[in-house]
């Protein structure tokens, strides 16, 4: 794996780490949660850094962006990671080299095993090479409320009744779910839908949605 500028003292770890647990015991989940709290301190670190001017919560926004499993999996991708994962014959035949939750967990996993093959200060410089470019992208611009918590305090300022989310539909495997959830609020005549791989996600793009009619309504959000 060129793509990552590392090389391995010890390759066990590294075999580690692209090992998912389809293929048995012995497997990357806990590189990954080490992985996971380091590179959360790290971009961290680097925003604290970089917005001298944020406030906590513009921070807690723009750290939960970069480390999102999206923005993993897009990085692993990057890196053509899917082509080095070692998979049980069941995730092989559905795709699972291509799944975001499982190319999200290997970055995680590859990072706690840098980190253990070297120290915190080289594992720091390969997550900022990483993700370079999309923390040079940021901007304090990014870090509005999520539709769901702007809905509920547009609602709530104006004391109307609070949104109400209703799953309509779960399609896919338990592992690979596509959610269907319908957003109802008092203030429009129709319901509005969010359709994502998450409940949280979907209720997110129904209640962005909302938003949306409200706002071509003339509302002021």
């Amino acid at each position: 794996m060129r793509r990552i500028n590392y090389q391995f003292k010890d390759a066990t770890l590294c075999e580690l780490a692209l090992t998912h647990r389809s293929c048995g015991k012995k497997n990357n989940e806990r590189l990954e949660f080490l992985g996971d709290s380091i590179v959360n301190f790290v971009i961290a670190e680097d925003l604290f850094k970089r917005f001298p001017e944020a406030k906590e919560g513009q921070l807690s926004r723009l750290r939960a962006q970069m480390v999102k499993g999206k923005t993993l999996a897009e990085i692993a991708r990057d890196m053509n990671m899917g082509d080095y994962l070692r998979l049980g014959s069941g995730e092989l035949k559905s795709g699972g080299c291509r799944r975001e939750s499982i190319l999200a967990d290997s970055v995680e996993s590859l990072i706690g095993a840098i980190y253990l093959d070297s120290d915190m200060q080289v594992v720091r410089t390969h997550i900022l090479q990483w993700f370079e470019s999309r923390l040079n992208n940021l901007s304090l611009d990014q870090t509005m409320k999520d539709s769901k918590t702007r809905l509920q305090e547009y609602l709530q300022s104006r004391r109307l009744q609070l949104p109400e989310y209703h799953l309509e539909n779960v399609e896919g495997e338990a592992h690979d779910q596509t959610f269907y959830i319908k957003c109802v609020i008092c203030t429009l005549d129709e319901p509005t839908y969010g359709v994502a791989n998450s409940r949280r996600q979907a209720e997110q793009e129904s209640a962005k949605a909302a938003l949306e009619q409200l706002a071509a309504q003339g509302a002021k959000l």
